[in-house]
């Protein structure tokens, strides 16, 4: 319900690997993963217009949208403190379930602390909650300390991660692995685009 996908759906888009993750899934299926929470009931998919790729993967422009039911609103300048505290857990280990810096992170449990450390409130845990807490936005507003969802399992935002700027984000991958910084124009984060969306008050 809270975790991250456990097995390798989340992998390094090695050239020599490409053929394996094309196959991804109908693996799914089969291979025991569980996605960072629940997928969240989804409506209409409407098109949307992406930034330009400055290189890497085709980024994914149709993707569902979701109304925030229960939206989670901070202060706007502490955007820069949420996007110091993420780039402080890079290399911390990977671990289903976890969200802090001694016992790993699982994607959600990693954004749940991230604005746990800044902000002091009550604030989601699954990835289902934390799209349901945030605001969709357009890739032309995106900013540093945003949210990006993507589909890793087969569900819908069953994965996240934080943006810090240049289309980069921070994020707790997969078992085995450590958080890190992807681009969103990865190839294999790209086409699996669930959208950004934002928990920060608009000014």
């Amino acid at each position: 319900m809270h975790s991250c996908t456990r097995a390798t759906d989340i992998a390094d888009p090695d050239p020599l690997r490409r053929q394996a993750m094309a196959l991804l899934p109908l693996l799914a299926a089969t291979a025991l993963l569980a996605g960072c929470g629940s997928s969240p009931r989804t409506g209409s998919r409407q098109a949307r217009r992406p930034a330009p790729a400055p290189t890497g993967g085709q980024l994914r422009t149709r993707y569902p949208q979701l109304a925030a039911s229960r939206p989670v609103l901070l202060d706007p300048r502490l955007r820069e403190a949420a996007v110091a505290s993420a780039l402080m857990t890079v290399n911390t280990p990977y671990r289903y379930g976890g969200n802090t810096p001694e016992g790993g992170f699982d994607c959600s449990g990693l954004v749940q602390y991230v604005f746990n450390s800044i902000g002091g409130q009550r604030l989601p845990r699954s990835t289902r909650q934390w799209a349901e807490g945030s605001t969709p936005l357009e890739l032309s507003r995106l900013q540093r300390g945003d949210l990006l969802f993507f589909n890793t399992s087969g569900a819908s935002f069953s994965h996240m991660g934080i943006h810090i700027g240049n289309h980069q984000f921070v994020h707790a991958p997969s078992t085995g692995g450590t958080v890190r910084t992807d681009s969103l124009y990865n190839r294999y984060f790209a086409p699996r685009f669930d959208g950004a969306r934002s928990v920060f008050q608009r000014a």
